[in-house]
């Protein structure tokens, strides 16, 4: 049986070598990086005599007295029965109590083990075995921990190696496939949008290099940099951290391990940490929330995200704003505001673009159905799995997809959005209703998007994340959505008319488009099939297809002339022909992708690509610069987009729309408005209607002591205050123009 391999030095040696003698430069000492991280302004000066004697008294001992450095402030009195080994800096030590939550500590130090730390200004350190390495800031309480230490090689996170380190121990994020085939390294700053490129263009390898190089630019491969624990951070109870470098006012609780870690804290948002939480290899943004048993290896949570009771986040990156409780997450890449709580929820090997909700037992991969790893998952924003779904790999969903409860056993492809998904399992078929979401559930569809902006606590927004369920994303695949209905019907009205022969798409569609744009009552007769979206050979069938494919052309329209109605309003001239006259000229409908929550057009994205490669674009930062250029031309690059779409919906040319058709589509999207507040609040009051619903109840007012009365219901009053606005707004742009 093998040993441990525990080595033997001279006890005048611990606390002093961290860096190798052959990685210090010339002239400097092994403090000099120390030095350069330590920026608290302090003067230190040497112990006094009397110091020391009462140091002593105290119970305090030290390899050498004069390598212990103190500020001005210093007060002996308020260190006891501590250890100190190597170069120890102390700030001031006053008789205070520091007092955080419902801990109560006076300053000073006690019954710890320091070794070679800057500690700052009237901090509380009580019963720290083992302290070391680390650069403390003021007024920072540490109480009741095992260990605090920082190796040499640390790299808090970050996926980078360190002087003399071999490649292999580099730490990947292995994101949306379990195979490693879209790893990324992690890195403090690194946004949603970075790992989505980074993970996507695979076969580019020129950009794939670049990114590895922005990544290590960022920090250096010195060894010897000290972990830090920032002003009015508060410690307890804990019983390891090493390698982490902590932020301003974080909160930290009965954590069990955090190691090789940046956990982010201060003005932008202060992060917490508790009971029974392990952390490994990862990066904390601003304003996280870990609690209750967390395990999280090879991870990034960005700003204002949490974990809690009991949740596992392997080799995964959780965006902004989003909530994972009880489930396990591996091999993901998952977009801002998703949320997932439930115990038997699973998830794994997918890119998952926000605006979600995964349910209680639903299972996104694990099928192993053969010796390979799982495939891959692409589900667009507002995905909703129900109930014990269980999804098949490769599936790829368009946005807003829900899935009923079932067992789906074949691979998906749903590329109509706001569609309701069902396994019929009675008649061995797929369903698919699209505009599901419009037709029957408008109130939590609106809410949703409410709501996800409301608790978007970013203080920086460093993205733009689009909230709205219209947007130039969703409306492309609405067109997409019109053409299959199209052709899907026009080949449902040839099969029952017998017809024998074979008719190209391009008749299919022609037809279609006839009956769906005349309201022919025959549709709802029709059994309209569809395929492509099922990897089986059973039938897939659309429902009420006629009543989605006249809701999807009302909703492009509604989301071009609101995007019209701003531009106008925000125009100086009153002339309906001048303001035309500035109008985009290009009528192309842009093609758009999610990138990270922000919606950039396929050009931008391929500009960026380019510009990375011919090395105009050297670093994340200007990654970054691009991102917000992009956010603030999004208004006029969206604009372009619905007249291009409003267009092609009309079978117009923009500059032939006269003011007489400005009006009439004023009136309609009031008119749409007006519909989407109905089924907003009819969608709620069906909770207080049903007969199944209410019979918990003995009576109405017991009903709505639990439930709240819908009269009074604040997001729907939000939404008729806002139809209200709305109205006035045409009005009196009508009456103007």
């Amino acid at each position: 049986m093998p040993q441990n391999n525990i080595k033997k030095s001279p006890i005048t040696s611990l606390g002093y070598d961290f860096i190798k003698k052959e990685h210090i430069p010339k002239g400097k000492n092994e403090y000099y990086l120390r030095d350069m991280q330590n920026r608290s302004g302090i003067v230190y000066r040497h112990l006094t005599a009397y110091e020391i004697e009462v140091l002593v008294r105290n119970g305090n001992t030290s390899d050498n007295w004069n390598n212990i450095l103190v500020s001005e402030a210093f007060n002996p009195e308020l260190v006891t029965n501590c250890k100190f080994y190597g170069l120890i800096k102390i700030g001031k030590l006053e008789s205070y109590c520091l007092e955080y939550s419902d801990l109560k500590v006076p300053v000073g130090l006690y019954n710890s083990t320091i070794i070679s730390c800057d500690i700052g200004d009237n901090v509380s350190i009580d019963n720290v075995n083992y302290l070391s390495h680390y650069i403390l800031g003021n007024e920072i309480i540490i109480v009741n921990v095992s260990e605090i230490s920082t190796t040499s090689n640390a790299k808090f996170g970050n996926g980078i190696i360190k002087q003399d380190e071999p490649e292999d121990i580099r730490i990947w994020l292995e994101v949306c496939n379990e195979n490693g085939g879209r790893k990324i390294l992690p890195f403090n700053g690194m946004l949603t949008a970075d790992a989505f490129l980074w993970s996507k263009y695979r076969n580019d390898n020129a950009l794939l290099n670049k990114f590895k190089e922005f990544t290590e630019a960022r920090f250096n491969n010195k060894t010897g940099y000290y972990g830090k624990i920032g002003h009015r951070t508060a410690i307890k109870n804990t019983s390891i951290i090493k390698d982490t470098w902590i932020g301003n006012d974080a909160y930290i609780k009965g954590a069990n391990k955090l190691k090789n870690l940046t956990i982010n804290s201060g003005e932008e948002g202060k992060t917490q940490i508790g009971e029974g939480c392990e952390l490994v290899n990862g990066i904390v943004d601003y304003g996280c929330r870990v609690f209750y048993g967390v395990k999280a290896v090879r991870f990034v949570m960005a700003s204002h995200s949490q974990l809690k009771y009991g949740a596992r986040l392997i080799n995964s990156y959780l965006g902004n704003n989003a909530t994972i409780s009880c489930c396990e997450v591996l091999n993901t890449l998952i977009y801002p505001a998703h949320e997932q709580h439930h115990n038997n929820s699973f998830l794994c090997a997918a890119l998952v673009m926000g605006q979600s909700n995964i349910a209680a037992g639903a299972t996104i991969g694990s099928n192993h159905n053969s010796r390979a790893a799982d495939g891959e998952i692409v589900a667009g924003r507002g995905f909703w799995p129900g109930l014990c779904v269980s999804l098949k790999h490769n599936s790829k969903f368009a946005s807003y997809t829900i899935l009923t409860k079932s067992d789906y056993l074949y691979e998906l492809n749903i590329s109509i959005p706001f569609a309701l998904v069902t396994n019929d399992v009675s008649k061995d078929q797929l369903t698919i209703m699209p505009a599901y979401w419009f037709m029957y559930n408008m109130y939590a569809l609106a809410r949703n998007k409410w709501k996800y902006v409301d608790r978007d606590k970013r203080a920086e927004k460093k993205i733009h994340i689009e909230y709205d369920y219209l947007a130039p994303d969703t409306i492309n695949e609405m067109f997409t959505a019109l053409e299959i209905m199209e052709e899907a019907t026009g080949k449902a009205w040839y099969k029952k008319e017998n017809a024998t022969a074979i008719f190209s798409k391009e008749n299919c569609i022609k037809k279609g488009n006839e009956l769906l744009v005349t309201k022919n009552k025959i549709v709802d007769e029709l059994e309209i099939l569809v395929s492509g979206f099922e990897n089986s050979k059973r039938k897939v069938v659309l429902l009420k297809t006629l009543k989605a494919y006249h809701l999807f052309k009302d909703l492009i329209r509604y989301y071009a002339t609101l995007t019209l109605l701003e531009f106008i309003q925000n125009h100086s001239s009153t002339k309906w022909d001048k303001i035309k006259a500035a109008l985009p000229k290009a009528t192309t409908r842009s093609q758009w992708l999610n990138i990270g929550g922000q919606l950039m057009t396929t050009t931008a994205i391929e500009n960026l690509k380019s510009k990375i490669k011919k090395g105009s674009i050297k670093s994340w930062e200007t990654v970054h610069n691009f991102y917000l250029l992009q956010a603030n031309n999004y208004k006029a690059q969206k604009l372009q987009h619905a007249l291009a779409s409003i267009a092609e919906i009309n079978s117009v040319k923009v500059s032939n729309i006269s003011l007489k058709d400005l009006h009439k589509l004023l009136d309609n999207a009031v008119a749409m408005q007006e519909w989407m507040c109905l089924n907003i609040e009819s969608s709620r009051k069906k909770d207080y209607t049903n007969e199944f619903r209410k019979m918990v109840y003995d009576t109405n007012e017991e009903m709505f002591s639990v439930l709240g009365n819908p009269e009074n219901n604040t997001f729907i009053n939000l939404q008729n205050k806002e139809l209200k606005l709305f109205k006035k707004q045409v009005n009196q742009l009508k009456k103007k123009l």
